[in-house]
C-alpha cells in the first residue's frame, strides 16, 4: 500500500514561524534601517522610498502594495502558497505598525558600518525562517513566480533584477555612501538567508572507489558509528562491475575518514561532496552511541 502525503495542508507550526520570522525582519527594518538610513530591496525598500518622499507608514503601504500583487498573481500561487502569502503579508504589516509603536532604543553610536552588518543579520535570519517553513511576505515573490510561470525566466534572476530596480531607486532619498553600506547589509542578508535555509546540519559526503569495499565500509562504521552504502558502478572503459563506498559523515569527522581511506587502500579513488542539509540518524536523530573501551 502506498502512502499519500498531503502537501497541500496548513500547519499551523508554519504559521508560527511565519509570526516569528516576520517579527524578526520587521524590527531590523524599523529599529535599524529606518534610523541608520539604510535602503532594501523589493516591496520593502518601496515602502521605504515612499515613506522618505511622503512620510506614509511602511505598514500600510506594504498592505496596499502586495494587494494587487495577490489579486493579480493568485492563479500562479496555488491555495496554500496563496494562504502562506497572505499570512505572511499581514504578520510583516503587523509587526511593522508594532514596532513603531513600541520603537528599540538601540544605541550603534551612528556607526554605519556596524548598522550595515546588524541590518543584513538580523533581516536574514527572519526572512530565513519565513523561506525555511514555506512562506513569502508577498510582493516580489509573486511578481517573480508570475514571470517564471508565463516567460520562464528564473525566480533567483527576477528577484535579483526587481532588487536593483528598487535599490537604485532609493538613491531619491540616499547618498552613494549610503548605498554602499546598504549593498553590505545585502550581501550579509543573503548569506544569512542560505544559511538559515539550508539547516544547522551541513556534512560532508564521500564516494570511494577501492578494490576493498567490504573492509573500507566496516572500518567507518566502526569507527565513526555512521552507516554505509555499497553502491554498485560500471567502469566506463574497462566495463567492469566494482563496488563504490557511499558515506555521509560530519566535517568535524573528515579527517578521520580520510584517514581511515589511506590504511585500508592508499591508492582509492575518492570524491568529497559538499552537503547542503543532512536528516536522518546521526544528523536530525540521536546517533548511535559508541563504546570508547571495549572489554571482553
Amino acid at each position: 500500500m502506498s502512502a499519500t502525503v498531503n502537501t497541500n495542508h496548513i500547519r499551523i507550526r508554519d504559521l508560527l514561524l511565519f509570526t516569528v520570522g516576520t517579527a524578526i525582519y520587521g524590527w531590523s527594518l524599523i529599529n535599524i534601517n529606518i534610523p541608520n538610513a539604510l535602503a532594501e530591496g523589493g516591496v520593502s525598500g518601496i515602502t521605504l522610498i515612499i515613506r522618505a518622499l511622503t512620510g506614509f507608514n511602511p505598514a500600510y503601504a506594504t498592505l496596499l502594495i502586495n494587494i494587487p500583487l495577490l489579486v493579480f498573481g493568485y492563479r500562479q500561487l496555488g491555495r496554500k502558497a496563496l494562504i502562506y502569502t497572505i499570512f505572511g503579508t499581514g504578520a510583516l504589516s503587523f509587526w511593522l505598525w508594532f514596532w513603531q509603536l513600541f520603537p528599540s532604543h538601540f544605541n550603534l553610536h551612528h556607526d554605519i558600518f556596524i548598522s550595515a552588518l546588524l541590518a543584513g543579520l538580523f533581516a536574514g535570519f527572519g526572512s530565513g525562517i519565513i523561506y525555511r517553513a514555506g512562506g513569502t511576505t508577498g510582493g516580489t515573490d509573486v511578481l517573480a513566480r508570475i514571470f517564471e510561470k508565463n516567460f520562464s525566466i528564473p525566480m533567483g534572476r527576477s528577484l535579483f533584477a526587481l532588487d536593483i530596480v528598487v535599490l537604485l531607486a532609493s538613491l531619491v532619498y540616499i547618498d552613494i555612501n549610503h548605498m554602499i553600506y546598504t549593498l553590505i547589509a545585502s550581501f550579509v542578508f543573503a548569506q544569512i538567508v542560505n544559511f538559515t535555509q539550508e539547516g544547522a546540519y551541513p556534512a560532508k559526503a564521500f564516494m570511494i572507489f577501492t578494490s576493498q569495499p567490504e573492509e573500507m565500509s566496516h572500518a567507518i562504521m566502526d569507527s565513526l558509528g555512521r552507516g554505509t552504502s555499497l553502491l554498485t558502478a560500471e567502469g566506463g572503459y574497462t566495463h567492469n562491475q566494482q563496488k563504490v563506498v557511499y558515506a555521509v559523515v560530519d566535517s568535524s569527522e573528515m579527517a578521520t575518514v580520510r584517514q581511515i581511506i589511506a590504511e585500508v587502500d592508499e591508492r582509492a579513488f575518492v570524491t568529497i561532496i559538499n552537503v547542503q542539509e543532512t536528516l536522518g540518524e546521526g544528523f536530525t536523530f540521536s546517533r548511535p552511541k559508541r563504546k570508547f573501551l571495549h572489554l571482553s
